[in-house]
């Protein structure tokens, strides 16, 4: 089949996928409505279609693209297929955030309407994942360029200064808190609403109208940063580009959802096998297929133990971590035939 064919039947494959899996999130759930229903819904059902499983569809849909298209691109950018926002110390940075608020909300903002205690955790994620943004930024920065191998050493140094700073005020926590903590941590679109998806798509907006047009750049870049200057690409204008979409859109999706791993690591590397390292290609189709995998995933979470729902980011790091360790035991075996 021809690259070009393949890629266009993967993205048609793509979009019919997410059509299906949209209306498998609306039908499932543990309280199931038959098809006949649709046509005469009664208004608790309509209730629960609308006010709960459309706008829980669209976040999962919507934060999956995300976290897969902001994965490819850091990758690129990086040129390392590892790289992802968890990396980079984004996600740990949110998350660090979020429990510092958790932990100003028990002992000094109890009188909080829930409402609002629950937006202050989404406000402060948020911040956190840009605060950390501009750190790694500044730290990479060297003669007014930004140094790719630095900003890749000073992520992982920031994620494990942010995680050691979770990690202590996981230690000082009471039952409450802790709990809250741990929940945050594990990922969710369980309490999406319209506002949250308007909120994460109007912030994630740069991205996914500006990234998914990077990949000649991107590919490019794989070539080395001076051969990309030598073909005419800004590199440093798109380098902070990338980066400055990158976060506002992880921000904006974690800071509604909590840390969800593996989807930016995943399906990056499953179309790259598919439709080789051309981001021209990888760009949409991951932003299709991120979305695909996390409804997927979601629909599993809420449907396995119904009427219980398992942690979204269990079951990301369920499918993804097995897939690494065969990758890796593949790799070892060409390594050592």
């Amino acid at each position: 089949m021809k690259p070009s064919v393949r890629y266009t039947v993967t993205l048609l494959a793509g979009f019919v996928l997410a059509l299906v899996l949209v209306v498998a999130s609306i039908k499932m759930g543990a309280v199931s409505i038959p098809w006949e229903n649709f046509s005469h819904l009664e208004p608790a059902q309509a209730m629960i279609i609308w006010d709960l499983r459309l706008p829980r569809a669209a976040m999962a849909f919507l934060v999956g693209g995300i976290l897969a298209l902001t994965g490819v691109c850091l990758q690129g950018l990086l040129r390392n297929p590892l790289a992802s926002p968890s990396l980079l110390g984004m996600t740990s940075g949110a998350a660090l955030f979020a429990a510092i608020i958790i932990i100003a909300q028990h002992s000094f903002l109890s009188f909080l309407h829930p409402a609002w205690a629950e937006s202050m955790i989404a406000a402060g994620a948020f911040v956190g994942c840009l605060l950390t943004s501009l750190w790694l930024y500044g730290l990479a920065r060297q003669s007014g360029q930004t140094n790719t191998a630095l900003l890749l050493l000073a992520g992982v140094a920031i994620t494990s200064l942010a995680g050691a700073g979770t990690g202590f005020i996981t230690f000082i926590a009471d039952d409450a808190q802790l709990r809250s903590i741990t929940f945050w941590n594990m990922g969710s679109v369980g309490t999406a609403t319209w506002s949250q998806v308007l909120c994460i798509a109007v912030f994630s907006l740069p991205a996914i109208l500006i990234l998914p047009w990077m990949g000649r750049s991107l590919n490019a870049m794989l070539l080395g940063e001076q051969e990309a200057q030598f073909l005419g690409f800004p590199v440093e204008k798109q380098k902070r580009l990338i980066l400055v979409c990158v976060s506002l859109a992880v921000g904006a999706s974690v800071a509604f959802t909590g840390v969800i791993g593996f989807v930016g690591l995943v399906v990056p590397h499953l179309l790259r096998l598919w439709l080789g390292a051309d981001h021209q290609r990888l760009l949409p189709t991951s932003l299709i297929f991120g979305g695909c995998l996390l409804l997927a995933s979601d629909i599993i979470a809420r449907t396995v133990a119904a009427p219980l729902e398992l942690p979204l980011g269990v079951v990301t790091a369920s499918i993804g971590a097995p897939y690494f360790l065969y990758l890796l035991q593949r790799s070892a075996r060409r390594m050592n035939p």
